[in-house]
């Protein structure tokens, strides 16, 4: 097998989950690494999809619009995918100082309005876009946009604004990096078992 395993951002939370001995890769984690070794030998990609992501991608330059008219600022999506020995992945939004991570809600009741920690998956996500752009700083910003077919039956442009954006601010942690790197190398320890 030519590459060597590296965790995409997106899924840094499913190997950080611990194994029930509390030591070892959890079955999340085990799954995934099967995964990546069955993408790499069939050469396909396992796609996860489903309307809820479709939304999210179908307004992401929408909601990134929206959310430079609500802060005032000038937000360009980024293009970049960045890469180290370790971790891959392409972040959102890329500012001189920090990284932002879009979340398109699908409705009201699935956007974070009285949360006030975002879910442990996307902490995991956006500390490895600072890892890999050096940033120590970084938001997940969720919008809460139209849906493009109206499928969600609300209007959320009638709604004030400021009920439309939800952001959770998140300081790198320093020891982090090693957790990742350490996880990573034994995912390749597994994946190395399994072939």
């Amino acid at each position: 097998m030519q590459n060597e395993f590296k965790i995409r951002c997106s899924a840094i939370g499913q190997i950080m989950t611990n194994g029930r001995s509390g030591d070892g890769l959890s079955q999340t984690a085990k799954s995934y690494c099967e995964n990546w070794v069955k993408e790499q030998i069939y050469s396909k990609k396992k796609e996860f999809s489903n309307k809820y992501t479709e939304k999210g991608v179908a307004v992401e330059d929408e909601a990134i619009d929206f959310l430079s008219d609500f802060r005032g600022e000038f937000y360009v999506k980024n293009e970049i995918h960045f890469e180290n020995d370790f971790i891959t992945g392409t972040p959102d939004i890329v500012t001189e100082k920090s990284i932002i991570d879009i979340k398109s809600s699908w409705d009201c009741f699935t956007f974070p309005l009285f949360e006030s920690e975002p879910e442990k998956a996307y902490w995991w996500q956006v500390h490895g876009y600072m890892l890999l752009t050096g940033k120590n700083r970084a938001e997940v910003v969720h919008v809460l946009m139209d849906t493009e077919d109206g499928e969600d039956d609300a209007s959320y442009a009638l709604v004030e604004k400021k009920y439309r954006v939800k952001a959770f601010a998140i300081d790198l942690d320093e020891s982090v990096g090693d957790k990742i790197r350490e996880r990573v190398i034994k995912c390749r320890e597994y994946i190395s078992n399994l072939i």
